[in-house]
């Protein structure tokens, strides 16, 4: 399948910026925070649009999938002090939205075991997968990393030669042997 032959972070990154044009993000997701174990509302404005995006990825890969699951899965540990810290789920209200806007779509549908992938939400996934992956094509890895690390290695290169040339000024010039003195009688 196409769908896994992508990167899940990049495929999830597109997803929500289609779906920012395709949803609508409710109002009171500025301000809440996306479960008990964190200590802050996220710092990205468009938080919504990611986890629906990632839900749908979720639902495709796991599904039947519920809103228990879910919390789970997105949930994480609560910092409690100097106490040990203890798994938290994930808050649900947040979930059952993304699942009911994905529902709205027609993207997954409910199940009698949980939520599934509809065959609209296969095509719709495998459609970004594909784009995904021209993308990549586009701007291929292997070489951007080779840029990168050519640029690295000059970078030290350079820093091992100003540090070889300041090592060199800093030494203290090497005096000539002086000649021994015959030691004995004269």
């Amino acid at each position: 399948m196409e769908i896994f032959d992508v990167n899940a972070s990049e495929l999830i990154k597109e997803i929500a910026g289609d779906f920012k044009q395709r949803l609508k993000q409710p109002e009171w997701s500025k301000w809440v925070k996306s479960g008990t174990h964190v200590e802050r509302a996220p710092q990205n404005r468009e938080w919504w649009f990611e986890r629906t995006a990632s839900v749908l990825y979720r639902v495709f890969k796991d599904g039947p999938v519920g809103t228990g699951s879910l919390r789970t899965y997105y949930g994480g540990r609560k910092n409690r002090g100097v106490r040990p810290q203890h798994k938290r789920m994930a808050g649900g209200k947040i979930i059952r939205t993304c699942l009911q806007s994905l529902e709205k779509e027609g993207l997954i549908k409910k199940g009698k075991t949980g939520r599934e992938i509809t065959p609209k939400g296969q095509s719709y996934l495998g459609k970004m997968a594909k784009e995904v992956k021209v993308r990549q094509k586009e701007t291929p890895v292997q070489e951007v990393f080779s840029e990168k690390k050519q640029a690295e290695d000059e970078i030290i290169k350079k820093a091992r030669e100003d540090l070889r040339a300041r090592e060199k000024a800093e030494r203290p010039k090497e005096k000539e042997p002086k000649p021994k003195e015959e030691s004995g009688s004269k």
